[in-house]
């Protein structure tokens, strides 16, 4: 039988390439639903190519747009954020892929566990937000959730096989972004333009500044904790500029094993849909001779204090993390409208971090408070600065 999938976020980076995975293999997949936060026209698109049997348009703006274009497909079109975390729980739905931005994908996901849907987890702020409570949840009700970010689906394709032996660290690999060796004189003058040219990958906007600030690696590092049942101590960061090597794991014996292959999304996406089975692909192969030379460096925490500042939140525990994310979030967001300068990013998190009060065992609810006292006073301190 083909396995069903609802994408949350067809229309981003992750999306889009998992709707080419899925179009590669039509016998093998089919899409049940597809979402989209404001890319109506791409969304409507997707819609009469796939036939989803629902789509859901977050702006409730473009919804009669949407409604109208798909009305003689017999395409179910809902609206809103309701309706959002409502379509998830639907019977007609094996795996959720949640490739929404930021922690906007929490709810859904939550909702999506708790139908019992397996989840190919591409939105890293959801365990990033409540990981104790997403683990816990997952456990609870016997949801597989498969990592989709290239680095933790390297952790995973390198522990299949070895449940019975236990982990000594694993180390996630980073590109070190288009700013990497530079020091803090050259980024406090750097543009939103030049931080978006990342050299490995190609991304949406507010991961790709992660990437350049080391955000999204200490982002990664605090989703690891939760995926692999890690210490902070257990998990490694080297900076890895070819970005061949996805991620490495080093057992007990001190024997390591590493997940290589070229820069493409496509790949993990299309594992994390099929696991245990691999398919066969016609993605890019990679040679050896055409990287004779692959090198590693450890990564700059005074520069790129983002970084120290997720190690720092998941040693603290609690809901330092959702403050930190939050945070970051309005921060990025800032750069990219050219409200503060890039140095500034780390500034606004710290300052947000400190102001937050701190809750040692959340909730669901202190989450959500946490998140909106934290998104409130960075973007009150930001307009401060402009």
């Amino acid at each position: 039988m083909k396995k069903r999938i609802a994408i949350l976020g067809s229309t981003g980076s992750i999306g889009t390439q998992a709707l080419e995975v899925i179009d590669a293999n039509p016998e093998i997949f089919s899409v049940e639903v597809l979402t989209a936060q404001d890319n109506a026209d791409l969304l409507i698109e997707q819609a009469a190519k796939f036939r989803p049997r629902e789509v859901v348009i977050g702006n409730e703006k473009h919804f009669e747009k949407v409604k109208t274009a798909l009305s003689s497909l017999h395409i179910k079109v809902y609206q809103g954020a309701e309706a959002l975390v409502s379509v998830v729980e639907s019977d007609f739905i094996d795996i959720v892929l949640t490739a929404m931005v930021g922690y906007a994908g929490l709810l859904p996901t939550i909702h999506a566990i708790r139908a019992g849907k397996n989840i190919a987890l591409a939105n890293k702020e959801t365990l990033v937000v409540a990981g104790e409570l997403i683990t816990g949840l997952a456990k609870q009700h016997n949801v597989s959730i498969y990592p989709v970010d290239s680095e933790h689906s390297a952790i995973f394709q390198c522990l299949v096989g070895e449940e019975n032996n236990p982990l000594e660290k694993i180390v996630l690999t980073a590109s070190g972004g288009p700013f990497r060796g530079k020091v803090r004189a050259f980024l406090a003058s750097v543009t939103k333009a030049q931080a978006l040219k990342h050299p490995n990958w190609t991304m949406g906007a507010k991961i790709t500044i992660d990437s350049a600030t080391l955000m999204n690696k200490g982002l990664e590092v605090i989703e690891a904790k939760w995926l692999f049942d890690l210490e902070a101590s257990q998990i490694d960061v080297i900076v890895h500029p070819q970005s061949i090597i996805h991620s490495l794991v080093q057992f007990e014996d001190g024997s390591m094993k590493a997940q290589m292959g070229l820069p493409d999304m496509k790949l993990p996406i299309q594992y994390a849909l099929h696991y245990p089975a691999r398919l066969k692909s016609a993605f890019p192969r990679f040679n050896f001779i055409d990287y004779p030379c692959l090198t590693f460096e450890k990564p700059d925490l005074d520069t790129f204090r983002n970084l120290a500042i997720a190690y720092n939140v998941l040693e603290k525990g609690g809901n330092a993390a959702c403050v930190v994310n939050a945070a970051n979030e309005i921060a990025v967001d800032a750069f990219l409208h050219d409200k503060i300068g890039f140095l500034d990013i780390s500034d606004v998190i710290v300052e947000t971090l400190a102001k937050i009060e701190y809750v040692g065992n959340p909730s669901y609810s202190d989450y959500v408070h946490t998140n909106e006292a934290a998104r409130r006073f960075a973007s009150e301190m930001i307009q401060v600065k402009v």
